[in-house]
């Protein structure tokens, strides 16, 4: 992984004929993400979970996906995290097609919980789940009864 992270880089400062200091690379479940970039910190993380199943795919788009989220920031700083220079940085750079969203199959790595009201049986996403423990109540939409744990 590493390695294809480094050799976009590479790639990158041939194209830009400059050179860019590499991220840190780390490896969280992410919810549903494939991979974040955390400008700043100039680090990327993976899914290792979607990564695992996800091989070529990873090598292919998620990894230039987020090597150019860097890259822009280092570049242009803040912009639109999918716009013009992103997009311009994929397509020259990479030669991969800019989609902002991967298709991965992402049941076995979004955990839900099961809430009901009166009327209808509902699954939570961790973050709002863990929201409730918190305090947060949620309503059901059609009922406006509050929303329990199964």
């Amino acid at each position: 992984m590493s390695d294809a992270v480094f050799c976009c880089y590479e790639q990158a400062e041939q194209y830009f004929k400059r050179s860019f200091d590499r991220p840190t690379i780390t490896f969280r479940r992410s919810g549903k993400n494939a991979g974040t970039a955390f400008l700043q910190q100039n680090r990327v993380n993976f899914h290792p979970l979607l990564f695992k199943d996800n091989v070529d795919a990873f090598l292919e788009d998620v990894i230039p996906h987020e090597v150019s989220h860097l890259l822009v920031w280092t570049l242009f700083g803040r912009v639109q995290p999918h716009g013009k220079e992103w997009r311009s940085i994929m397509l020259g750079v990479f030669k991969r097609s800019p989609s902002a969203t991967h298709q991965f199959d992402v049941k076995q790595v979004a955990k839900t919980f099961l809430y009901e009201c009166n009327c209808d049986t509902y699954a939570l996403s961790t973050r709002r789940h863990n929201k409730i423990l918190k305090g947060a109540q949620y309503r059901c939409r059609k009922c406006q009864s509050l929303l329990k744990a199964s």
